[in-house]
Order: structure tokens, then sequence, then C-alpha cells
């Protein structure tokens, strides 16, 4: 997939994550800010990572703003932002 647009999922109520999508040119790029950073940033980190190689992004700006929400959560907003992103919601 290949990010082609801006696209935003999620929000910032508590147990959720706002995910930003950007397009950019090189390599991708994570940033991510957490709550919980101290105990799961990690694991959030590896989650994310997990979802861009499974939707073959290679490229792009990822900005998670992460409220606590569970791996499940962050794995679909992340998809969702992507697709949107991506232009497959269309």
């Amino acid at each position: 997939m290949t990010i082609k647009r801006s696209a935003l999922a999620g929000t910032l109520e508590s147990s959720d994550a706002l995910v930003k999508v950007a397009p950019s040119s090189g390599e991708r790029k994570v940033e991510l800010e957490s709550v919980v950073m101290h105990a799961y940033g990690d694991a959030i980190r590896g989650v994310v990572e997990k979802t861009l190689d499974s939707l073959d992004i290679r490229s792009g700006t990822i900005t998670i703003t992460d409220r606590g929400a569970l791996d499940a959560v962050l794995a679909a907003r992340v998809e969702t932002a992507l697709k949107r992103a991506c232009g497959e919601d269309d």
C-alpha cells in the first residue's frame, strides 16, 4: 500500500488512540506518545510495527497519541487510518 494523502482515525478519549498518517519520502517514521509509555511503550510500538508490516507500508509518517488503547483497538485505528490515506475507503 502507498500512502497518498493525510488521514486520521480514532479519538483522544480514554482507552482509545488518535492515529495520524501522512505521506513522506524515504523510510517510514513512527512517532508515539502514550499515557502508559513507561509501562507499555515497547508493546505499543510492536503492535504498530506489526500492523504496518502486514499492510506493506514502507514509507510515511505515522503519529500515534495513545490514551491506553488495547492492542486490538490500536491495530484497528492504524489500519483504518492507513486505508483512508491510501484511498481504499472510497
